[in-house]
């Protein structure tokens, strides 16, 4: 079998990763491709038209940034769907959405053109970076492994034989990689990083060229085991290079970026300056800020007035105001579109100059695109002449001559001169920074202390840098204009954009002088693409190339100032010749969101970081715990599927390949980081800290889980940063003359570095990811471990910072629990740092040298074991300077198959046998309902801290574990109890093994031993690390759980999304033994609760409503055909006055105060007999009865005649439409406060009956409530008790629509033979048929419900007009005790149109479906009143005890809340709906039609599916407040919530089959 590393992308709504950050990092841990799993919503917003673009080649297949394959986005309601494709090599890889967007839900359709293609929109691109696969000497190096090594190559000696005597030093040492600065030809400053030609290599180091190079990296990998990397210098050229006086366009010249020529001349004028300050009696040395200033002011005067800058920012006024008059006498003159109001030019006309000035800029104004010529600034001719013909009328020649045109002439002038008001600020305000930052940087160069003091000025050191190369006129640029032979130099910018030109027509740094240029390099101008400069693109992707061929990496010089689109070009075309080609970058941007956008785009490997930068102990700890590694005892986030599992590649299917799949999450992760102890670019410690700190620096940056590096010098302890532009000398190493001894040495720490490298590539190549980091004063100390193994290395650093003299630093003794440890050494470095000897050192004229040194071995440390505990003293003799190193191991942790494999293999064997009643125990089980099994001994479990678990099984385990799992979160408080002690192994254990003992639940004993074996095994570990262990356990066991539950489910749950799966285990959830509620009052059974935890036990767990309401999903839905069963033949058992029970009871004392529960069952069997297999035999099922057939006498459950009788299910359906046919009229049994203490008397009397002009059900009176708003009045203090919020009484719409749905069933059985009885008998004796009566209600129901949209309608309906509050929508209830409840938009019709379709008038109902989307329809639930109702009051505050009659204790339940069930009527209703009017014959039956009214729905699933993602109750709440706030007196977990919103997908699955069957021809089958 071949196992796959998996990682699983969900993308979110809008396609963009659900990853935070978006940015998606993958390592490969082995050679095999990597596939990655788009994972999208069925019918999310994206799938509407949608493909998946990826610009992912094929196996073979050349990488191209702009190519992208497409992968159709197939529509499935049910399905998740995923897309899994392989990735064969490393690079920066992009995907991005097409899709139709999804319209806004209307009652009309729009008009649609078959033949106009569709509108479709673009995501943005996202990247997914798969980082390269290194190898070396045949071996997988990762590239945390990675020990880099940077050499200045100039200073290398001769090649080969001085080179091969450094680069042996350096392998010996450990390092693993070379980085070379820059090995080409280099320019007139020698600086490595100045390029004479990028394509040439250094003929002083090597005379043979490409030969030397290549025999210089095959020497490096089979002689010395060092990859290498070198450094890829985009931006910039040396000034000197030949190339540019052939190709003065591959810079940035007055010609192809004229908007420098006010830079270049300010320049230019500046270095005359410099030569004229003798002949001005200036000084030519500065000695004081006084003679700064007095040069400041020539500046002013000789310079900036002198060029008048001013003129590239204004207008010309005279020359404007010309053009625009004359412009004006020809009757050239246009308003631009839109730059006139209501009042036309009249309001010009009547406007103040300043105004006048205002329009003419907005409207008329041109060349602010950029800077450029003088006067580039304009007014439009025509714009300005027509504000002159709104202020003067058209150009006439009257008979005393022409008009006054110098009148008009001035009038314009001053119009212009308001406009130059703006522009002549812009200039004060530029040339006040250009004056400030010329002081600025000319005090820093000659006057500052820790400036260069560089001394007079002249010729050779004029007053500024110039900013530009001038090219020498030629032979060879005798072809070009002047303006070509001008290139701006390169520099940077402190705080600049690293997304922005700097150089380009948007940025004006160079003049502004805010560029700190490298006179010795000129910047390069590629344009937005090769066709801007043509011959640059090819030369330096050749250069690329060249590079990519010989080196393992590049190291991109200065990438922050390196366009972002050339990078990605010049990065592809190197990955051609070097897929795997490891990329760093040394990148200043100033922005953590900027970096990314470089890292994401580019593939960048690493960022280079430098332990250097800090600035004391405290800040080089925190830079250590930055690139360290997760923290010890994190928690494990990759699943391993163990099962086999046929995988769709590229979108099809392998056959009969079955694959091993390990999935891996795409966890947020940081850059990755080259963390440096020194750069080439850098101090030393000798220089910024003490040389002794060389040391521990470097043996803390080789602690960290991220590459690691360092450069010449370094190790040797080197006094001072090299110079890499004037330096000449060349490096001596004692590692290049002597082989490498561990340990003590002189001469550098070369001894312990090679240790240290060991130590490093190690733990890199085997995935030592957890580290600890602690700061204790002067010390830091770091703890690096493998996360399964356990095994680590642990140190010990004194750093040396400035005044930390010589002592031990009063280190405090170091425990490590449940560890071991093996002392490696202890060192410390001794330097003579002195200045005699540091002048000594530098003086050497010939060779760079290191500082006198030594590394001294201490004994350093006192190890002692205490139990299972290891204590680390620090001796006396240990000063700053000093490392102690360990290995570290822990007993507990060495089990024999591997302690992570062990804790997390067996778990779905042990689950194999558990039903799904078992399951209910194992996973949940809410307080109540534990107490209730063990006689109210045992409870949740209760965590110190965070308080009590919602479940008492694993998922209240999860439920907490779960985000402290994916945010890290070790500071949790479970996290410290299990870290305190054992007791919650004690309780999980505990309580399986207990339950295990009772008959009912005897299977539970396999998984009670297998959580047994697993926690005893991590019992004996480090209390640290046992909140990692735990959750491995949990995890396993209740992933293992979750499937079984899932399997012994139907196969559209075992196939359907996640969001369905989770609301399938709400009916395990709600489903279980329960003592105190059975469904029978003689034996126990599983029963349905209503909700968790309210509803969860003794009378408050069963209702007949409830139950019926959420049995289709819950059940029916999730194939528990059995249970189903069971609950309608309890409840048909107790069958009474023609209804069920509101209150079950256990079949003891029934409450029978529902009118609408009979109906809900009744459709529920109705559902059962279409949707089960032989659903029809339950028509003929027995039950005995609980109260006798027909009559209405109430009787104690010991009474004889008590189950005395037996009917069957049909029977007792002709009883319940017999009943309401002859209408009942009865007090509640046992009526009074010992029933219902708020309930009045006259509210337990029911009237329930039949009108037979329009056949609808009618009952209930304005003192009871007997619809599910069943809400009491129970406040006497508000005076609200027995006064309910909503009696609902009369004939109520969802009633109405149920009862035609029941009847229009039993017709249909009765007319196929499968129903004995035909109609009932009415209450005049007469009889009707349940057809005819069916045909009443339907004839009767528009016209009694309907409010029409029109009032001019009003005559057709049974409608008051002087009541109606809304048209267009269907009344709640026909004739109310108050006729105004009538009226009320309510969330109830829906379920009418869901069960009776044919009831309603489609146009008309969709309009009032999209009212409720509109008015009542919230993020998660439906409001239960229309808010424009003065009734509405929707904040449920069940414990507020006020004056208020409409809220007080909660009697606004139902009156404007927003309730959750009613949603999945709601959508069930609205997809019906749509997809009729979308169907055949219709015009608009398209595929497309259909996709786009499931997406409709699944836009408004989103909070549903945030809630029950979220929910520690893993369930969907009863209600929320107004807008889906949350309500803190919700029951957290309903089933109806979760069971409609399984009817919906139900809905669905059939709708989509009927598709299925159009498509192929064939009809549904039906059972």
């Amino acid at each position: 079998m071949v196992s796959h590393d998996v990682y699983l992308l969900p993308l979110n709504d809008d396609g963009s990763p659900q990853v935070p950050g978006e940015y998606v990092y993958l390592a490969p841990t082995c050679s095999d491709p990597v596939i990655i799993r788009f994972a999208i919503e069925g019918t999310s917003s994206i799938c509407c038209h949608g493909s998946l673009w990826v610009n992912i080649p094929e196996r073979g297949a050349e990488f191209r940034r702009d190519k992208f394959r497409e992968f159709k986005l197939v529509p499935d309601f049910n399905r998740t769907i995923e897309i899994s494709i392989p990735i064969y090599e490393a690079g920066a890889y992009a995907y991005y959405i097409t899709y139709a967007e999804l319209p806004d839900l209307a009652e009309h359709l729009a008009e649609t053109n078959h033949n106009t293609p569709v509108k479709k929109k673009q995501t943005p691109w996202y990247y997914i970076d798969v980082a390269p696969r290194l190898t070396l000497d045949g071996q997988p190096l990762p590239l945390p492994a990675l020990s880099i090594f940077s050499v200045i190559s100039k200073f290398m000696g001769k090649y080969p034989h001085d080179w091969e005597r450094h680069l042996r030093g350096i392998s010996d040492r450990g390092y693993n990689m070379v980085h070379f600065t820059p090995l080409q030809v280099r320019g007139a400053s020698n600086s490595p990083y100045s390029l004479y030609d990028q394509l040439g290599w250094d003929p002083a180091c090597f005379p043979n060229g490409e030969k030397d190079i290549e025999q210089l990296v095959e020497s490096l990998e089979k002689n010395h085991s060092l990859l290498s990397l070198t450094d890829i210098v985009l931006n910039h050229t040396a000034h000197n290079t030949p190339w540019l006086q052939e190709h003065p366009e591959a810079g940035y010249n007055l010609t192809t970026a004229p908007w420098l020529e006010s830079a270049y001349l300010l320049d230019t004028k500046l270095l005359e300056l410099s030569y004229r300050l003798e002949e001005l009696g200036l000084p030519t040395e500065l000695r004081s800020v006084d003679d700064l200033m007095k040069i400041m002011e020539a500046i002013k005067k000789e310079v900036i007035t002198y060029i008048r800058l001013w003129e590239y920012y204004v207008l010309d006024v005279d020359r404007d105001a010309d053009a625009i008059v004359e412009s004006w006498v020809v009757g050239k003159a246009t308003f631009p579109e839109g730059s006139l109001g209501s009042d036309g030019p009249d309001a010009l006309r009547a406007a103040s100059p300043e105004e006048q000035a205002k329009w003419l800029t907005k409207h008329g104004l041109k060349g602010m695109d950029r800077l450029g010529e003088r006067f580039r600034r304009k007014i439009d001719p025509k714009v300005g002449a027509a504000l002159l013909s709104s202020l003067f009328g058209k150009y006439e020649v009257t008979p005393e001559g022409t008009s006054d045109q110098v009148a008009v002439r001035a009038a314009m002038g001053k119009i212009l001169d308001i406009v130059n008001v703006q522009f002549y600020e812009e200039y004060d305000k530029d040339v006040a920074e250009i004056l400030q930052q010329l002081f600025n940087r000319i005090k820093y160069m000659r006057l500052d202390e820790h400036g260069p003091k560089l001394g007079p000025i002249n010729h050779q050191n004029p007053l500024i840098e110039t900013y530009f190369t001038r090219l020498p006129r030629n032979e060879v640029t005798a072809k070009h204009k002047k303006e070509d032979l001008v290139l701006v130099n390169n520099g940077w910018v402190w705080g600049g954009n690293a997304l922005v030109d700097n150089a380009g027509p948007k940025s004006r740094v160079y003049l502004l002088r805010q560029v700190i240029v490298w006179g010795d390099c000129t910047k390069l101008r590629y344009g937005d693409g090769p066709q801007d400069s043509p011959w640059l693109w090819d030369h330096m992707t050749k250069y690329a190339r060249m590079l990519a061929k010989h080196f393992h990496g590049f190291r991109i010089d200065n990438c922050h100032s390196t366009p972002i689109h050339v990078a990605e070009h010049i990065l592809d075309e190197a990955r051609r010749v070097r897929p795997n080609l490891y990329v760093v970058a040394e990148l200043f941007t100033g922005s953590e969101e900027t970096d990314y956008i470089f890292v994401k785009r580019l593939g960048l490997s690493a960022l280079i970081r430098e332990a250097m930068q800090a600035w004391s102990t405290g800040e080089l700890s925190r830079l250590v715990h930055r690139y360290g590694g997760r923290p010890i005892g994190s928690f494990e986030v990759d699943e391993i599927s163990t099962s086999e599992v046929r995988t769709m590649v590229n979108g099809t299917s392998n056959g009969e390949e079955y694959t091993r799949e390990i999935i891996r999450r795409i966890k947020p992760v940081t850059v990755q980081a080259l963390f440096m102890d020194c750069t080439h670019d850098n101090e030393t410690p000798a220089q910024k800290r003490d040389a002794r700190d060389t040391l521990p620096n470097a043996a803390l940056v080789s602690m960290c889980n991220c590459a690691s590096g360092s450069v010449m010098g370094y190790d040797e302890i080197y006094p001072k940063l090299i110079d890499l532009v004037n330096e000449t000398r060349l490096y001596t190493s004692e590692s290049s003359k002597h082989a490498v001894k561990l340990g003590e040495g002189q001469g550098g720490i070369a001894g312990v570095k090679k240790l240290l490298n060991q130590i490093h590539t190690l733990m890199g190549m085997d995935g030592y990811d957890e580290t600890h980091v602690h700061h204790e004063d002067q010390y830091i100390t770091v703890h690096r471990v493998h996360p399964e193994s356990r095994k680590g290395y642990f140190l010990i650093a004194h750093t040396a910072f400035p005044g930390y003299g010589n002592g031990n630093g009063a280190f405090n003794p170091v425990h490590l629990k449940g560890t071991r440890v093996k002392h490696l050494g202890s060192w410390m470095l001794e330097v003579d740092d002195s200045k005699e000897t540091v002048e000594e050192v530098l003086g050497d004229k010939r060779y760079l040298r290191g500082l006198p040194s030594r590394l001294v071995a201490l004994p350093g440390v006192r190890v002692e074991v205490k139990g299972d505990e290891t204590i680390i003293t620090v001796r006396d003799r240990f000063p700053p300077g000093s490392i102690a190193l360990f290995e570290t191991w822990i007993p507990a942790a060495e089990h024999s198959s591997g302690l992570d494999t062990f804790v997390t293999s067996g778990a779905k064997a042990a689950m194999q046998e558990l039903d799904l009643v078992d399951l209910n125990f194992l996973l949940y089980k809410s307080e109540p309902e534990e107490r209730d099994s063990s006689e109210g001994r045992d409870g949740v479990y209760d965590i110190p801290g965070y308080g009590k678990l919602v479940y008492a099984g694993l998922q209240g385990w999860w439920s907490v574990l779960e985000p402290i799992i994916r945010e890290n979160n070790l500071a949790h408080p479970l996290c410290q109890n299990l870290r305190d002690g054992q007791w919650a192994l004690d309780y999980i254990v505990g309580r399986l093994e207990r339950a295990a003992k009772l008959p009912q639940y005897a299977r539970l004993a396999k998984p009670a031993e297998w959580l047994k074996e697993r926690f005893d095994a991590i019992r004996s570990i480090p209390s640290f690390l046992l909140p990692r262990y735990f959750a491995l356990v949990v995890r396993t066991a209740y992933r293992a759980a979750f499937e079984r539950g899932i399997s012994l489910m139907s196969p559209n749950i075992q196939n359907g999304q996640w969001f369905l799966k989770s609301l399938a285990m709400v009916s395990v959830q709600q489903t279980g033994l329960v003592k105190s509620a059975s469904l029978y009052p003689d034996r126990l059974v599983p029963s349905l609760a209503a909700g968790l935890p309210h509803f969860s036990v003794e009378w408050a767990r069963c209702w007949g409503r409830d139950v019926f309401i959420s049995l289709r999903g819950l059940y029916l839905g999730t194939g528990r055909f059995e249970e189903a069963k069971e609950h309608i033949r309890a409840f048909a058992s107790v069958l009474k006055h023609g209804m069920i029970p509101n209150l079950l009871g256990s079949g003891n004392n029934p409450r029978y105060n529902a009118r609408d529960s009979v109906w809900f069952f009744l459709q529920c069997v109705q559902d059962y007999t279409r949707l089960v297999p032989d659903g029809l035999a339950i028509l003929d099922e027995r039950v005995k009865r609980r109260f006798l057939p027909y009559d209405d006498a109430w009787f104690p459950v010991d009474d004889p005649r008590a189950y005395s009788k037996e009917s069957t299910i049909g029977e007792i359906i002709l009883e319940i439409f017999q009943r309401h046919a002859e209408g009942m009229k009865f007090r509640e049994a046992n009526a009074g406060p010992g029933l219902d203490s708020q309930m009045r008397d006259e509210g337990f009397n029911q009237e329930i009956y039949v009108d037979w002009s329009n056949g609808f059900v009618f009952g209930g009176n304005q003192f009871n409530c007997g619809t599910w708003m069943d809400k009491m009045g129970e406040s006497e203090r508000a005076g609200n008790k027995g006064i309910p919020g909503t009696p609902r009484d009369g004939a109520a719409v969802e009633i109405t629509g149920l009862l035609y749905s029941a009847l229009k069933w039993v017709s249909s059985l009765h007319a196929a033979g499968k129903y004995p009885y035909d109609g009932v008998r009415k209450v005049d004796g007469s009889h009707i048929t349940f057809a005819a009566w069916a045909d009443l209600i339907k004839a009767n129901f528009e016209r009694c419900f309907y409010i029409p949209l029109s009032p001019e309608d009003d005559s057709k309906y049974d409608v008051n007009p002087a009541i109606i509050n809304r048209r267009g929508i269907y009344k709640d209830l026909y004739r109310s005790g108050k006729e105004y409840e009538d009226y009320q938009l309510r969330p109830n019709f829906p379920i009418a149109m869901t069960v009776a379709p044919e009831l309603f008038e489609p146009t008309r109902a969709m309009h009032a479906l999209c009212v409720a989307d509109a008015v009542l329809r919230g993020p998660t639930g439906m409001a239960t009143l229309d808010p424009s109702d003065l009734n509405y009051r929707p904040y449920y505050r069940n414990s507020e005890d006020s004056d208020d009659f409409a809220t007080s204790k909660g009697r606004n339940y139902h009156q404007g809340p927003e309730w959750l069930w009613p949603t999945g009527f709601f959508l069930r209703a609205l997809l019906k709906f749509d997809l009729m009017r979308r169907g055949k014959g219709t015009g608009r039956d398209t595929e497309e039609g259909r996709t786009e009214a499931f997406q409709q729905v699944t836009r408004r699933l989103k909070g549903c599916k945030e809630m029950i993602l979220t929910s520690v109750w893993a369930g969907l709440t009863e209600l929320t407040q107004k807008a889906g706030e949350f309500c803190p007196d919700s029951c957290p977990s309903q089933a109806w919530s979760a069971g409609c919103l399984i009817d919906l997908y139900m809905d669905a699955a059939e709708e989509q089959a009927k598709f299925d069957a159009e498509g192929k021809g064939q009809e549904l089958p039906l059972r």
